[in-house]
């Protein structure tokens, strides 16, 4: 039996050859200072996860009885919902988000290619960093040429704290990025737009604002891509007119500075140190300075504010010679910020867009969704400018283009 087992044993060893490159790895690895790890286990191997959406197939309760759902009126799909929440004996009412006003939650290859580009420059966005609800919409076009995003220049830090804005705010926030304006022309040259916004927080820590961080931006987006559209969102530089007149003369095609609300309102809404007075003569400032850019302002409804307190904004805006003006639903960010006052409806919005335009404004976007750099403005103003440059526009870009006083 014991001559069995060792001839067994015999047939099984492996040749000499192999069994003595054996001995001399193993010589060899001891050798090295470091020894050898030994070699990871394999993963065990998991079946893959499949989600069916088996609940949302199967028929309604209207549809199991066979009853047929009537649509909504138009009183009833705009109409305010309320709920009791909260553990029992401390349950509050509040009111749920009107239908209009929500938004699909961005999932999109697009939306997750922009959001790489961004973070691998160490570029912010206002789209992120005040939570806009179009952030889906705008970032989910079929590819970077379809899509808008609006950087955010010089941080994401603002010196002021205004009551509706998510932006963080410090007194001192980190000092400027000196390669910012080359890494935001190298990103915007290479996604290949035809029209971008950039903005920035506000900067009282700075002699200047920061007007020359976005000028010298704003020249530097214009040498690498010459026939590129820029639209400039800038802050007041604390009512200092020779920083607007420098950031005006840069090259760029839209200046934006935004009133956001109504002049009684202004002190409650906003930050201290911006004042609605200083906010028109910021605008007629830029137009002063450069007569053939178009000037644009924002305004959010829902804070309070009246019909004539609007008629009036808006009189004062034409006054200066602001021409184009956009409405916007004010969303409180946060419980910390201001309360909304009212939702106001899609057809209230219609109604001041068709004022806004009687008055003589060249554009208006009016809608709850809305926000001063909505990607559908900007494709009327980039059309508006391509007129005035005598470039050639095709027929469907033109759209609307009649009505404009170009």
């Amino acid at each position: 039996m014991a001559a069995a087992a060792s001839r067994f044993r015999c047939l099984n060893a492996p040749p000499l050859r192999q069994a003595s490159r054996h001995l001399i790895s193993a010589s060899s690895s001891r050798s090295l200072a470091t020894e050898a790890q030994p070699p990871e286990p394999a993963a065990p191997r998991r079946r893959p996860t499949y989600f069916k959406d088996k609940l949302n197939s199967v028929p309604s309760f209207s549809e199991f009885i066979g009853l047929q759902e009537k649509p909504l009126s138009p009183e009833d799909a705009l109409e305010l919902r309320t709920a009791m929440v909260g553990p029992p004996g401390k349950k509050k009412q509040i009111t749920r988000l009107p239908e209009w006003l929500k938004t699909p939650i961005p999932d999109n290859s697009n939306y997750k290619k922009i959001k790489k580009d961004l973070r691998g420059l160490n570029l912010h966005t206002v789209c992120e960093e005040a939570r806009c609800p179009n952030i889906s919409d705008c970032w989910g076009g079929s590819d970077k040429s379809a899509a808008t995003a609006t950087i955010m220049l010089m941080g994401d830090t603002c010196t002021r704290g205004c009551r509706f804005c998510s932006v963080k705010t410090s007194k001192a926030p980190p000092p400027l990025d000196p390669h910012e304006p080359e890494h935001t022309a190298e990103a915007l040259s290479r996604w290949g737009l035809g029209y971008v916004v950039l903005t920035s927080v506000d900067r009282d820590d700075l002699a200047d604002g920061g007007a020359r961080h976005f000028t010298e931006t704003i020249m530097k987006i214009k040498q690498k891509k010459p026939e590129m559209l820029v639209e400039a969102l800038t802050g007041d530089y604390a009512g200092d007119l020779e920083m607007v007149a420098m950031v005006a003369k840069s090259g760029l095609d839209v200046y934006a500075h935004n009133m956001e609300t109504v002049e009684a309102l202004t002190p409650m809404v906003r930050d201290r140190r911006a004042k609605y007075r200083q906010s028109l003569e910021v605008l007629k400032a830029a137009k002063k300075a450069m007569p053939t850019l178009i000037t644009k302002t924002s305004i959010m409804l829902g804070l309070g504010e009246t019909e004539e307190q609007l008629w009036q904004t808006l009189k004062d805006l034409r006054a200066v010679d602001v021409d184009v003006v956009t409405f916007g639903q004010y969303m409180r960010p946060t419980k910390r910020h201001m309360k909304v006052e009212e939702y106001v409806t899609p057809e209230v919005f219609e109604l001041w867009r068709q004022r806004a335009l009687d008055l003589g404004f060249l554009y208006c976007a009016s809608g709850p969704l809305v926000r001063s750099s909505y990607k559908a403005g900007e494709a009327f103003i980039e059309n508006v400018l391509k007129k005035r440059k005598n470039v050639t526009i095709l027929e469907g870009e033109a759209e609307g283009l009649d009505k404009a006083v170009v």
